[in-house]
């Protein structure tokens, strides 16, 4: 996973409830729940219908798929737009069906009934170890490496052991966390720093960062096209970050090898607030177990792993009292009102339009479609932004009360920038969703722009579609990163055997997207914005520095939407100097382009460097 635009409508129209029916179960959820799960993740989207309480409902029959290679499932856009003028209407009684449904469907024969232990078996936590060496920069680094998992348990978790209920015979609500911490051995008691990695979705694993970007091995995908399939190189990474710190890879909960168990399991794990608290559970137990306390401290997220960052950072040094000396944050989303994604279903809200023109000149520009020629990638962007948060901004801002020859004269405007047909543009109304533009952008060849990076391109799934269906980036290297680690995770690592390791999973039948943010007694619902957490964290810890990286050439979270939220973060100017940007001629996953795999290693590495307060450097 992000639509905020929804919940308006919801909140306006008092208490609807939502119905989801998959795999012949139904499920009936309150209106905040409901347009949680309209909001999309970064690597996956879905969604369900919703309606009125009691009088009216609408029922989305949906196929159970969620593939990070299909972000947009075929008729969505449809069953999405009527969902949203029903419930605005408050129309008669309708049901919605999405699937094809099969004449000839056999009805299902009820599982018998599972029957619980007395006594069910708890986590344990495990550990794997070996050894390994990397060569970055000619130097050769040898590292421990320890594969395992710690048991972690939800907010308000009583650890005397004697205050358990005897009685209950339920499995204890807990979550077995994986991780892979790579150590630089022979280090002398120096203490060294050490970096958390995570990816974000959510529902995601790190399987991405640690195979593209900063393991000590990496799989090697084309740059921009897609990868033929297996045997896929597997590399020494001249790029890993063990060179200037000691890195800990962790699967939030039910991906990859972790996984959760109890009562109330997906409730107590599945939601910003729950997410973040089991990380931090889980860093409090690494750096105890490896006696890593006094050493340098980062958290380096991508995706949804930037929103955990904030809440995390904040998290552990206002509860818990551990200061972090540096915050590293890749494709940055803080502030889900300004998502790419559906800015169309919040009328009235159109910045996240101006977010995103710098992202469609960036990607017409890679893919040769502008009028004009600008040998200069960087001075383009900087002009694009210019008339984005101003002219632009003007115009939408007028809406309806835009006159004519002005309206035409930003539309001509818009064709400059976007390589888009002016009538296109005129009919769109000036607004032009990320869907619409990774479909339309090169639809003359048939093709559909990718969206986690839009210098990949693939095949139109449906010529006559509004928007994209599929992302071509994701389909072009996702195997690659899959089956070089299923691979070697098991032969160098000696962890995973008689386990599945999930890429991803579908959290967003659960996840809860309220989120309390520092000095609020209770979770907001709506859209999540995480912006106060880092606020204050850096407040807390004036000392806090930021590095925020981003592809110019991502359309999942714009390079420009990232920069919007860090100018808008609400603290002293002073702090500001806290904060660094450094940006790549790539997408999404920067490491996915080898060049801006060097480069955000070099930056990332001076960052540390100059923030780890060792004094040998």
């Amino acid at each position: 996973m992000r639509s905020s635009n929804l919940r308006n409508i919801l909140f306006a129209l008092g208490d609807y409830k939502g119905k989801l029916v998959q795999d012949e179960q139904t499920t009936t959820y309150d209106y905040f729940q409901v347009y949680e799960f309209l909001f999309t993740d970064k690597r996956t989207r879905k969604f369900e219908a919703i309606g009125p309480t009691d009088h009216h409902h609408l029922t989305a029959f949906v196929t159970p798929r969620e593939k990070r290679s299909m972000p947009r499932p075929i008729f969505r856009n449809t069953i999405l737009k009527l969902a949203t003028l029903t419930v605005a209407t408050l129309v008669l009684p309708l049901t919605m069906v999405l699937a094809q449904v099969k004449q000839e469907s056999p009805i299902a024969k009820p599982e018998p009934a599972r029957t619980e232990s007395p006594n069910p078996e708890q986590f344990k936590p495990e550990q794997q170890a070996s050894k390994g060496s990397v060569t970055i920069g000619g130097n050769v680094v040898n590292y421990d490496a320890f594969a395992g998992t710690l048991v972690v348990h939800p907010r308000g978790w009583d650890d005397v052991p004697q205050n358990v209920d005897k009685d209950d015979k339920n499995k204890p609500t807990e979550a077995s966390i994986f991780y892979v911490a790579y150590f630089k051995s022979d280090t002398k008691g120096t203490p060294r720093p050490v970096t958390f990695l995570y990816n974000g979705g959510p529902g995601s694993s790190t399987v991405w960062l640690h195979m593209g970007a900063f393991g000590p091995k990496r799989v090697v995908t084309a740059d921009d096209t897609h990868t033929p399939a297996a045997p896929y190189p597997v590399v020494n990474n001249e790029y890993s970050l063990l060179d200037v710190s000691d890195l800990v890879f962790v699967d939030a909960p039910g991906t990859g090898f972790s996984r959760i168990a109890g009562k109330d399991k997906e409730k107590s794990f599945f939601g910003v607030d729950q997410d973040a608290w089991a990380f931090a559970d889980f860093i409090s137990q690494f750096l105890s177990k490896y006696g890593r306390w006094n050493s340098p401290k980062y958290l380096f997220g991508e995706s949804y792993g930037t929103t955990r960052s904030a809440v995390l950072s904040n998290l552990l040094e206002t509860e818990q009292d551990v200061d972090f000396n540096g915050v590293i944050l890749l494709s940055q989303i803080l502030n889900f009102s300004l998502d790419s994604d559906f800015p169309e279903f919040n009328p009235g809200i159109d910045v996240a339009y101006e977010l995103n023109l710098p992202t469609y000149a960036a990607s017409a520009w890679y893919h040769h479609k502008l009028p004009g020629a600008h040998p200069d990638l960087a001075a383009l962007l900087t002009e694009v932004e210019r008339f984005a948060m101003n002219d632009y901004a003007l115009a939408l801002g007028a809406g309806s009360s835009l006159p004519a020859d002005q309206r035409h004269a930003i539309a001509a405007k818009l064709h400059d920038y976007t390589g888009l047909p002016v009538a296109y543009i005129e009919k769109a109304d000036l607004r032009i969703s990320g869907g619409e533009f990774e479909k339309n952008l090169q639809d003359e060849s048939n093709l559909t722009t990718g969206r986690l990076d839009t210098r990949f391109s693939g095949p139109t799934f449906d010529p006559l579609s509004k928007e994209a269906e599929y992302d071509p980036q994701s389909a072009a290297i996702s195997s690659a990163y899959v089956s070089a680690f299923n691979d070697y995770v098991r032969k160098d690592l000696k962890y995973g055997e008689n386990k599945e390791y999930k890429p991803e999973i579908d959290v967003f039948k659960w996840w809860s997207f309220a989120h309390k943010p520092p000095g609020v007694p209770f979770p907001l619902p709506g859209a999540t914005n995480v912006m106060l957490d880092l606020a204050t964290a850096m407040k807390y810890n004036p000392q806090l520095k930021i590095l925020l990286n981003a592809g110019y050439f991502d359309l999942a979270t714009p390079f420009y939407e990232g920069v919007y939220e860090m100018q808008h973060l609400p603290i002293p100017p002073e702090l500001q100097n806290n904060i660094e940007f450094r940006f790549y001629e790539s997408g999404h996953m920067v490491y996915a382009h080898e060049a801006s795999l060097k480069a955000i290693h070099d930056n990332v590495a001076q960052f540390i460097r100059s923030s780890d307060n060792s004094k040998t450097k």
